[in-house]
């Protein structure tokens, strides 16, 4: 499922710090629940990853060895040593190993570009890390903790429904 143009849309004017500061809030609360997550990287942890969804106006850059992401508007395409393109949902469903990455990429779901080691590196690092973004955003979340874990399920549950690549 692609995010739908009119909600995508006023992401191309919210400024980009606000975005950006709402993604490290997320990134950093998935790093203290997962920390060995880049240490599995090895040789590669201090590449630069750029993932690029298709359906949103915005690139995400992480770099593992500080760690920090970045957030850059499109069409600004920032130098990474290896890239993956494809909807956001299926990019997420990647960070949660819940697809087959191999099925995706060879039908064209997802594109891989750069370091394909790198990116290798980073698939079975994320395989091994037990992410689950709705449990771990709630954890984060405080006293809403559930309600934030409910939403999101339900959303992935939704987005990923109508999918038709193997889902763990």
């Amino acid at each position: 499922m692609e995010i739908p143009r009119p909600l995508a849309a006023p992401l191309a004017v919210v400024p980009v710090p606000l975005i950006e500061g709402a993604v490290r809030l997320m990134f950093s609360s998935l790093l203290k629940r997962h920390p060995a997550l880049f240490e599995r990287l090895g040789e590669h942890k201090a590449k630069r990853f750029a993932f690029r969804p298709s359906d949103l106006p915005l690139v995400f850059l992480v770099e593992p060895a500080r760690p920090v992401i970045s957030v850059i508007r499109r069409p600004a395409d920032p130098p990474a040593d290896a890239a993956v393109e494809g909807p956001l949902f299926l990019l997420l469903a990647l960070l949660e190993g819940r697809c087959d990455a191999d099925a995706l990429f060879f039908s064209r779901a997802l594109t891989v570009v750069g370091d394909m080691e790198a990116m290798l590196a980073l698939r079975n690092a994320l395989d091994g890390s037990e992410i689950d973004l709705p449990r771990d955003l709630g954890a984060a979340a405080g006293p809403v903790a559930p309600l934030v874990s409910r939403t999101a399920a339900a959303i992935r549950r939704r987005a990923l429904s109508g999918e038709t690549v193997a889902w763990s």
